[in-house]
């Protein structure tokens, strides 16, 4: 921070009421220990207090809050051991939430302050012990246990917290014009007034700030690129990354503050080609986009409103020729995606509801618990697949889009039947993509006949086969009955025994169904060789790990007769 922004920060902090236990003022340097001590009794007692940061002030009277100058260089002191003190203050705070010194050159003297951010989920210690602040003194936590739950159970709203330096002169002009647009667009009764407003009124109705003070939220979605400082350690950035077929990065750009003008900027870099595709039923090709905007622009805000800023990771966009995968850090608040779409309401708890609700205020989210499943609404309505999302990581979420069709059958159906609901379109998706259903909701698509198969390996069904051209691959899906396997072994074992597994495997794996998995296909021919030699057509003449098939003796007695 320049040295003026930091003089107004102090002054600032000055006018606060004694008792505010996340700021201490002291008039000359402490010893080490008591820095840090100070440090994580400041960080867990801004916790306490919603407060994203705590403050130590050196060259302050405490009392008369009168600036009296101090000479402490914490740039050249020296800790235990003759280390340098901030590295030794660093080293001593775990977690270590982060914090950054000053050397304030006030025009009534030198200050030098201590900025710490607040606890989050579990109390800071120094080396090895936690403090608190009660009231103006410092003690160690464990002697205020309700305080201790508190910390590790009181998550706050990080993006309602206010940034004590910002000012309106940190956010976007460009950013804030944006916002008023979008602004009127969601809220069409109050369209005359916008422009009446001046930009805090505007800043307060919008719910970006708190009574004119600016918040994470503010500076977040209009802060001007150099604002992005004022969330450390929170990141405040998208990459976008493009890929080719090999997963050889070709090209990438990074996106900092304001979120509300870059996320157009992002999908300015996605290369939406078009497609020409021949749907089921008509001999005209239709040409058809890559992504539907919307859609990625929903999966991206959805990135920035459920993004885990404590976690201090960026917003990840990676582009290929065929996918788009989107990522952010933090769980999956809702546990699955499936049961969004099945309950078809607005979440229960939100990461960052401050966030959340200015994000709808500015046309960006829609909270009714609606964006992720018309994401999959419209995905079908375009006949493409449906968007996958990974969850297997608890610390992040992804999402991948694509922009190309897999399964010509798929298309052809959603094309044919106008009348299936979503959760039907999401079950054949899922088998598309060879991915599991239940026993339960395989016995209802089989009923609708649009799937053959048996379970679990389920495809789209003859018909729809015949409506797109695909009788082949319809044939290849299905597979042939047991007995042309049987009787392909049984001539190769003949005419070229003993055999080994590896040349039955040549001979059998490419005629399987092709909505087998490589271990399904192996199990199958693993299968019909314990038949064949359970019913006495062949034998093992190798071992169990290197087999050599033949025909049984009395078999081969009976042929060569012939």
């Amino acid at each position: 921070m320049e040295n003026s922004a930091l003089v107004t920060l102090i002054d600032r902090l000055r006018r606060e009421p004694h008792e505010t236990e996340w700021l201490e003022f002291k008039r000359n340097h402490y010893e080490p220990e008591l820095i840090g001590e100070y440090l994580s009794a400041l960080a867990n007692a801004a916790c306490l207090s919603g407060k994203p940061r705590g403050y130590l002030v050196f060259g302050i009277d405490n009392e008369s809050r009168d600036v009296v100058g101090t000479k402490f260089d914490p740039y050249i002191t020296k800790a235990k051991g003759n280390q340098d003190l901030l590295i030794w203050l660093s080293t001593g705070l775990r977690p270590n939430v982060g914090f950054e010194t000053f050397i304030v050159e006030h025009p009534k003297g030198q200050a030098v302050l201590f900025e710490i951010n607040a606890a989050w989920d579990r109390p800071v210690n120094f080396y090895g012990t936690a403090y608190i602040r009660v009231g103006t003194s410092k003690t160690e936590l464990r002697n205020h246990p309700e305080k201790e739950r508190a910390i590790c159970n009181g998550r706050t709203d990080w993006s309602a917290q206010i940034s004590e330096r910002a000012t309106l002169d940190d956010l976007d002009p460009e950013a804030i014009l944006k916002a008023r647009e979008q602004f009127k667009i969601k809220h069409p009764s109050q369209s005359g007034e916008v422009y009446d407003w001046d930009d805090a009124t505007f800043l307060n109705k919008s719910k970006l700030t708190i009574q004119s003070a600016i918040t994470n939220t503010a500076i977040l979605l209009l802060g001007k690129p150099e604002a992005a400082t004022l969330l450390s350690p929170a990141v405040a950035k998208i990459s976008w990354i493009l890929k080719d077929a090999e997963n050889k990065e070709l090209d990438y750009m990074h996106f900092g503050t304001p979120f509300i003008l870059q996320v157009d900027r992002v999908l300015q870099r996605i290369r939406n080609l078009t497609l020409r595709k021949l749907p089921g039923g008509t001999l005209f090709p239709q040409e058809i986009a890559q992504y539907d905007p919307w859609v990625i622009r929903e999966a991206l805000h959805n990135c920035i409103a459920h993004q885990d800023y404590s976690m201090h990771g960026r917003i990840n966009v990676v582009e290929t020729p065929a996918t788009i995968l989107l990522t952010n850090v933090g769980s999956f608040l809702p546990g699955d995606v499936e049961t969004v779409i099945r309950q078809d309401a607005p979440l229960e708890i939100y990461r960052n509801p401050f966030l959340a609700d200015a994000m709808v205020n500015l046309n960006m989210i829609d909270t009714q618990g609606g964006g992720i499943k018309k994401m999959f609404q419209k995905q079908a309505k375009r006949y493409f697949p449906l968007p996958d999302y990974e969850l297997s990581d608890s610390q992040r979420v992804a999402v991948l889009i694509r922009g190309e069709i897999l399964d010509e059958k798929y298309s052809a159906l959603l094309m044919e039947r106008s009348d299936l609901d979503l959760w039907t379109i999401i079950l054949l998706d899922k088998i598309q993509k060879r991915m599991p259903v239940s026993h339960d909701d395989h016995r209802r698509i089989k009923a609708l006949g649009v799937v053959e198969g048996r379970y679990p390996n389920l495809f789209i069904s003859r018909r729809v086969a015949k409506l797109t051209g695909q009788e082949a691959r319809h044939i290849r899906d299905k597979g042939f009955n047991k007995q042309y396997y049987i009787d392909l072994i049984v001539k190769l074992v003949r005419e070229h025994g003993p055999v080994g597994r590896k040349k039955i495997d040549e001979l059998l794996l490419d005629k399987l169904p092709e909505v087998l998995s490589e271990k399904q296909k192996k199990d199958k021919v693993h299968n019909l060789l314990s038949e064949l030699a359970r019913t006495g057509k062949i034998s093992n003449a190798g071992t169990k790990n290197s087999s050599l098939w033949q025909l049984r003796q009395d078999e081969h007695d009976f042929n060569k007769g012939d």
